[in-house]
């Protein structure tokens, strides 16, 4: 709601843009990164498959082979969802999913890919690698592609101790024609990645780089995955050794609960493909002179991870935005809303069609909360339209969907009706809804960027019929954030409802309350 409107949102994005590696990367890149759609080159044969590992265990050690059970500790699958809800059922499950097959040359990079012989509003085919044991969700369509031995994955052989996996593992890649894909045998073999993902604001202690926060990294070689989150300040390391060159991604899945996505329309949560490097691990900073996408994604990231971390009894002391939380980037546009659709907030069918026509059908399958446009945005810019988005979220969360209804609904019609103020003139149904979302949207980016950036809080004057400033004088004069938002309750549905509310939760401020509200004219 900030700015204009939230269903914006629909317009394609951007195929993306490419960047060299950054320096000082632990493996530096050898090509180039982009952010359009992979492109297969040929089928390899996977070395992981129980077949191979068999010959490769055969051929290292002829006489322990006859004496150890190779069996599947793996399934090679993959699943074609039809809805998200059937999307959700795999992530629940623990699985990790990756739209393209494991076992092909990659002949371009991406962040994406449609399988081509799926229609264009349909999810596409999800590649997973999951336990033998594991039980399939019914009514999920599914195909077994290959049986797979992962030593890391058998107690028991793991227990006997007297054979080298990491041997018998890269004698599965020669023996299958993967020998390039292995890195030259060193005293320390196998190694688990590890390496820090940073980024710069040139606002924030004085332009030091920092960590992006809990954003998943993953990596692979065929169908050995490994996963894991970086900590608050960017670092990560892998359970998992390699001999190879795996592929590493940042999926755009933050531990905090939310996801910052699309994809085309493909998955909910956006990934970066950085290229494949060595096992030892990556070292990557992210700078807006840099790869423009990764960047958004990545202060997007942690923009919200502040937001939420804050939001704790010690702190800012305010519900947090709700769990699951979807947030979209649209680089093209400079408006940024929380229409909290994924979440069950309703639109009018024919009011939804008349804003954005032909882009009703793709919202069946993936639905946004948050929109942030990031055209032309530094760092600043865009964190200043995260936590203003996310101070909405924190008030949906306390007031609900039957709150929330209105309150778009009002945004959309003054956006039709009205051109690009997407907040009317003020009156007409939901004026009061969006009167006070907006007064605490405002004054929460305000001081949020003042405690990062220093300065005063901005007064916004007569620049919007509805007065942010109300919330920042008393503020000023003692009453928390905690406070203020205490007050914003379901029931709490008018500027007049508000002040009422306010002097029953703190009549000892009864005085400043009334005087605030006469001074805006309120």
């Amino acid at each position: 709601m900030k700015t204009k409107i939230c269903l914006l949102l629909l317009l394609p994005l951007a195929a993306a843009c490419l960047r060299d590696p950054a320096p000082g990367a632990k493996t530096p890149h050898s090509e180039e990164i982009y952010h359009g759609m992979i492109e297969l080159g040929e089928k390899l044969e996977d070395p992981y498959t129980v077949e191979n590992m068999r010959a490769a265990l055969t051929k290292v050690y002829p006489t322990k082979a006859e004496r150890t059970d190779i069996s599947a500790t793996d399934l090679y699958v993959r699943f074609l969802p039809t809805s998200e809800e059937q999307l959700g059922k795999l992530e629940s499950a623990g699985l990790y999913l990756m739209d393209h097959p494991m076992d092909y040359r990659i002949a371009k990079e991406g962040d994406y890919y449609k399988d081509p012989e799926l229609g264009e509003d349909a999810i596409t085919w999800q590649y997973a690698v999951v336990p033998k044991s594991f039980t399939f969700p019914p009514g999920i369509r599914y195909e077994l592609l290959d049986e797979c031995y992962l030593s890391e994955h058998d107690p028991v052989t793991r227990a006997a101790g007297d054979i080298d996996w990491d041997i018998v593992e890269r004698e599965a890649f020669r023996l299958t024609g993967n020998e390039d894909l292995l890195l030259p045998a060193t005293k320390g073999t196998a190694v688990a990645p590890e390496g820090r993902i940073s980024i710069e604001d040139p606002g924030f202690i004085g332009g030091q780089p920092f960590g992006v926060a809990c954003v998943k990294v993953v990596c692979n070689i065929f169908v050995k995955i490994a996963t894991t989150y970086t900590d608050r300040d960017g670092y990560y390391k892998m359970d998992k050794a390699f001999s190879g060159k795996p592929r590493y991604r940042l999926v755009f899945e933050n531990q905090q609960g939310f996801k910052i996505g699309f994809n085309w329309i493909i998955i909910p949560a956006s990934v970066s493909t950085l290229g494949s490097a060595g096992s030892e691990g990556l070292d990557y900073h992210v700078s807006r002179d840099g790869d423009a996408a990764l960047f958004r994604r990545c202060t997007v990231n942690n923009a919200a991870y502040e937001y939420f971390t804050r939001c704790n009894e010690d702190d800012l002391d305010i519900a947090p935005p709700p769990s699951d939380l979807r947030l979209w980037i649209f680089p093209d546009l400079t408006c940024s809303s929380t229409c909290m659709l994924h979440h069950g907030a309703f639109l009018d069918h024919a009011l939804l069609t008349a804003y954005i026509g032909a882009y009703v059908p793709l919202i069946k399958i993936f639905t946004p909360d948050i929109t942030i446009g990031t055209r032309e945005q530094d760092y600043a810019g865009i964190y200043r339209a995260v936590v203003h988005e996310l101070a909405h979220a924190s008030h949906y969360a306390q007031v609900g969907n039957k709150y929330w209804t209105p309150y778009i609904t009002y945004v959309i019609r003054s956006f039709i009706t009205e051109g690009w103020d997407a907040y009317g003139s003020g009156t007409g149904n939901g004026a009061g809804y969006c009167e006070l979302g907006e007064m605490w949207g405002y004054f929460m980016q305000e001081t949020m960027c003042r405690e990062r950036y220093g300065g005063t809080v901005q007064s916004f004057g007569n620049r919007f019929w509805f007065k942010p400033d109300i919330f920042t004088y008393l503020y000023e004069r003692g009453m928390s954030r905690h406070d203020i938002f205490k007050a914003l309750t379901a029931d709490v549905t008018g500027i007049d409802d508000l002040r009422e509310q306010l002097i029953s939760l703190y009549p000892d401020k009864e005085a400043v309350i009334a005087e605030t509200f006469r001074h805006y004219g309120k």
